[in-house]
């Protein structure tokens, strides 16, 4: 699936920065999933490498949009490597690696498939998981989401479009899950200019 190119191409990416320090390896065992969830725009990740998107906000990301930044691809991948950047980042709580949540999460991720329990569950860890981020720990895989995106190839600038997909979202109903755990993505797009300027990417 796209899912599972886009995230493989951001690895190989992780793995070659990390090759540029002898000795060191990339202790996490990386898998992406696409999960049933159609209402719950979220991404998460597990301790341990697990990464997973609501058909939600893969939806959301997909759509045609008059935007400057890049294509579907280029959101996908500043979305999953914001993730990455979680894990790498040790955010997670380690609990969560110790329960049997990730399996049942596996079972949710057929997007042709899956029930409203397995919805909910994929919702419920979203969100417990998120909850554990702090402001500067979004932040901090903000910077890996850009620079991971750019070492694989893709438009690191179409971080910037998410930010605009989750406030759009927003408009005339409840916040995604994503917005109830997450800085408003104004101020996180404000950082994220910072950022790809930081890397000499040009915004305009």
């Amino acid at each position: 699936s796209i899912v599972d190119q886009v995230g493989v191409s951001l690895v190989q990416a992780l793995e070659n920065k990390i090759a540029q320090s002898p000795g060191r390896s990339n202790p996490y065992s990386f898998e992406f999933h696409l999960l049933a969830d159609r209402n719950a725009i979220n991404a998460f990740a597990l301790p341990g490498g697990q990464c997973f998107i609501t058909y939600a906000l893969f939806e959301k990301l997909a759509r045609d949009r008059q935007s400057p930044y890049g294509r579907f691809q280029d959101r996908l991948a500043g979305v999953l490597a914001h993730e990455v950047g979680h894990v790498i980042a040790r955010h997670g709580n380690q609990r969560m690696a110790k329960q049997k949540l990730t399996q049942g999460l596996i079972g949710a991720a057929s997007v042709g498939g899956g029930s409203y329990e397995s919805g909910r569950l994929a919702a419920m860890v979203g969100k417990m998981v998120n909850m554990k981020y702090g402001r500067n720990d979004e932040l901090e895989s903000d910077r890996w989401g850009v620079a991971l995106a750019d070492a694989a190839g893709y438009d690191a600038r179409a971080l910037l479009d998410v930010m605009d997909i989750l406030d759009e979202s927003s408009a005339g109903g409840g916040p995604p899950e994503m917005m109830s755990t997450h800085p408003k993505p104004a101020n996180r797009k404000a950082y994220i200019k910072d950022v790809l300027r930081g890397a000499g990417i040009q915004i305009e």
